[in-house]
């Protein structure tokens, strides 16, 4: 029983992680119709830009996510106007060919600014506290607790602020939220800056818990995405709720099998939720 409850708190770690990358995509994905694939590359941009002001500034992990988190924003912002707005009317295929492209431009421009070499971002954390049997490492806790807050920020935005209605006016109808004055191009952008930021988050936290290195950013993309189908497309309980399944997931399969099955163990069970709720656990139907 121990070993079971400390595979859950080691998935619920990962999976709160997994569930900023999702609510990113989520919000992007819900609103704007976009398959914003580049969001992985985007969020170990922002974790190698942490790394960055970490080590160079000496500025602890929180205060250098906090430097990192608007630099994120403003690019978001930049790729929403420069390659998605131009085809928003356009059809879906051709944002979804922009979306691979900016992909691998980010990923090139990763590696070209940050290097090849595995990174680990520091931090005081260090602790592991015995609780019942279960081993509780503080820097997982702190992963935790961070992940609850900015999901928490993030809507609260969108349900109690006047931004945050115009989001979800233009998720619900945007024909209709233009004719009650609504500026479409500035909820995009706010929408980008939101899920560019939450990113930048993921891949900080990410970079502190296990480590950033070229690839990651595709694998979290792609671990997004699951999460996104899982939980329901454009729903924000939903990604919440799939990213904390699908850590868990990994975790009781990397524990109990092998962890070369984990992935293999989260997808299978995306699959099954999938083949009896085709709009995932918490979609419309």
């Amino acid at each position: 029983m121990n070993e079971l409850l400390q595979q859950i708190f080691n998935g619920l770690a990962i999976g709160s992680v997994y569930t900023l990358v999702a609510l990113g995509l989520t919000v992007v994905f819900g609103i704007l119709g976009i398959a914003h694939f580049a969001h992985g590359s985007l969020a170990m941009f922002g974790g190698y830009l942490t790394f960055v002001f970490s080590t160079t500034m000496g500025l602890p992990l929180f205060a250098s996510m906090a430097l990192a988190m608007p630099v994120g924003a403003v690019l978001g912002m930049l790729i929403e106007r420069l390659a998605y707005r131009p085809v928003r009317d356009a059809p879906h295929i051709n944002a979804f060919i922009i979306a691979l492209g900016l992909t691998m431009m980010l990923e090139g421009g990763n590696l070209l600014l940050f290097g090849a070499d595995q990174v680990i971002i520091q931090t005081p954390y260090q602790k592991v506290f015995e609780l019942g049997g279960i081993f509780v490492a503080q820097l997982r806790m702190v992963v935790i607790v961070t992940s609850v807050t900015l999901v928490a920020v993030v809507t609260f935005l969108l349900l109690k602020t006047k931004t945050g209605k115009s989001v979800r006016a233009v998720a619900q109808n945007r024909h209709a939220a233009v004719l009650m004055g609504v500026n479409v191009n500035l909820v995009s952008s706010v929408v980008f800056a939101i899920s560019s930021a939450l990113g930048v988050a993921a891949g900080a936290l990410i970079g502190a818990l296990l480590a950033l290195a070229p690839g990651v950013g595709e694998s979290f993309a792609v671990k997004g995405f699951a999460v996104l189908i899982l939980g329901g497309l454009g729903s924000l309980p939903g990604a919440i709720l799939g990213g904390l399944v699908l850590g868990v997931s990994e975790s009781l399969a990397a524990g109990f099998l092998s962890s070369a099955y984990k992935d293999v163990i989260s997808f299978l069970i995306m699959i099954l939720v999938l083949l009896v709720m085709p709009q995932g656990l918490m979609g419309k139907k």
